[in-house]
C-alpha cells in the first residue's frame, strides 16, 4: 500500500491558509493531491433556528466534529475513499452535497484549530503554521465576510471581539509550538510555497504518480 502523506496547515482566521494551499496544489497540478478544509467539519446545526446558529462560538474546538475528521484521515491513510461534508457559511449549516476524496498521495488539511487538536496533530506528517499579523487578518476577514458570507458590519465586529480574537489567544496562537515550520507573511510567501511544493513533488515521484511535471 502506498503511503499517504498528511500536511496540516494551521493559523489564524484569514491568515492565508487557503491561498497557500491552493497555490501549491494548482502549481503542482496533480490529481493525487487533495485539499480538505477544517470548516467542512463544522457541526450540523440544522436542529437550531438561524438566530441560535449565529450565536455559536465557531472558533472553539467544540464547534467542529474533529472526531469525524480524524476518522477520515485514518481512512485515507488506509487507502480508503471518504465523503467530505460541505458547509455553507451564509446559513451556518452543512449542505446536502458531499465531496468524494479518493486515490490520493498527499492530503492538505487547512484550518484554524488543526494543531490544537492532538488526535489530528498526531496524524500529520508535516505541520505548518501561517503566522500573519492579526490586523491584516482582521481586514481580510472583514472584506471576506461582507462580500462572500453576507454578514453585516456589526455582526463581524461583534464576532471578532467576542470569539475570534479570544479563541485565537486561547487555542490558535499556543498551537504554533507544534508546527514544524512557521511561515510568516501569509499565503503569498513565495519561498515557503516553493519549498513545500518541491517536497511534495519529491513525495509524489517516490510514489510513482507525479502526473504533471513541475514547471518553473
Amino acid at each position: 500500500m502506498k503511503k499517504v502523506i498528511i500536511v496540516g496547515i494551521a493559523g489564524p482566521s484569514a491568515s492565508g491558509k487557503s491561498l497557500f494551499s491552493h497555490t501549491i496544489v494548482n502549481e503542482i497540478g496533480s490529481k493525487h493531491v487533495a485539499i480538505i478544509s477544517e470548516d467542512c467539519y463544522y457541526r450540523d446545526l440544522s436542529h437550531l433556528p438561524m438566530e441560535e446558529r449565529a450565536k455559536t462560538n465557531f472558533d472553539h474546538p467544540n464547534a467542529f466534529e474533529h472526531d469525524l475528521l480524524s476518522r477520515h484521515l485514518a481512512q485515507l491513510k488506509q487507502g480508503k475513499d471518504i465523503m467530505v461534508p460541505q458547509y455553507d457559511h451564509t446559513c451556518h449549516n452543512r449542505k446536502k452535497e458531499q465531496r468524494q476524496v479518493h486515490n490520493v498521495t498527499i492530503v492538505i488539511i487547512e484550518g484554524i484549530l488543526l494543531l490544537a487538536e492532538p488526535t489530528l496533530r498526531e496524524q500529520m506528517d508535516i505541520r505548518l503554521f501561517i503566522d500573519t499579523p492579526l490586523d491584516i487578518c482582521f481586514i481580510r476577514r472583514l472584506k471576506r465576510d461582507l462580500t462572500e458570507r453576507e454578514r453585516t458590519l456589526e455582526s463581524i465586529l461583534t464576532q471578532y471581539k467576542t470569539t475570534v480574537r479570544p479563541m485565537y489567544q486561547q487555542f490558535v496562537e499556543p498551537s504554533k509550538r507544534y508546527a514544524d515550520i512557521i511561515i510568516p507573511n501569509g499565503g503569498k510567501n513565495r519561498i515557503a510555497i516553493d519549498t513545500i511544493k518541491t517536497r511534495m513533488c519529491e513525495l509524489l515521484s517516490q510514489n510513482g504518480n507525479y502526473d504533471n511535471p513541475l514547471v518553473n
